[in-house]
């Protein structure tokens, strides 16, 4: 008896073999899939919906419509006042070209808009060009005595 408390517990049980005759707990007939139609035998389309038009399916799906849609996918690269006064000296040019080598951005995000958000400080007198800004970091720029472009 002091060897069988000694054995680890197996808490996993087996995947069933689904489709593998009646004894397999999931096989037989259907073999959990229902029954016949193209939802067994094949794929259906996504907008597959009976023998019902289309326009049911499109009216279920939410509106995106307006100007809206080309901004709200383009994603912003942020990076902040402080990671700037640690890559750049005084004095330099800081462009989208120049803060995408520095941040070791992958080529594909490197395409993207960038903004600048003043988390940290600059104490280093920088010029900005071709970059956006929050207003605080703006200000902030400004006051280090960079300027924006």
């Amino acid at each position: 008896m002091e060897i069988l408390s000694k054995l680890t517990k197996i808490t996993s049980k087996k995947a069933k073999r689904v489709g593998r005759g009646y004894g397999s707990g999931a096989g037989g007939h259907t073999t959990g899939k229902g029954a016949k139609g193209d939802k067994i035998r094949g794929k259906t389309k996504l907008t597959f919906d009976g023998t019902k038009i289309k326009k049911s399916w499109i009216k279920r799906l939410p509106y995106l419509r307006g100007k809206h849609l080309t901004i709200a996918y383009r994603r912003h690269l942020k990076f902040d006042l402080g990671q700037i006064s640690q890559w750049f000296k005084d004095g330099e040019v800081v462009t989208p070209k120049l803060l995408v080598e520095k941040a070791n951005v992958p080529v594909r995000l490197s395409r993207r808009p960038i903004k600048i958000l003043a988390k940290g400080k600059l104490d280093k007198k920088v010029d900005f060009e071709g970059l956006s800004f929050s207003r605080t970091a703006s200000k902030m720029v400004i006051a280090a005595g960079g300027n924006i472009k």
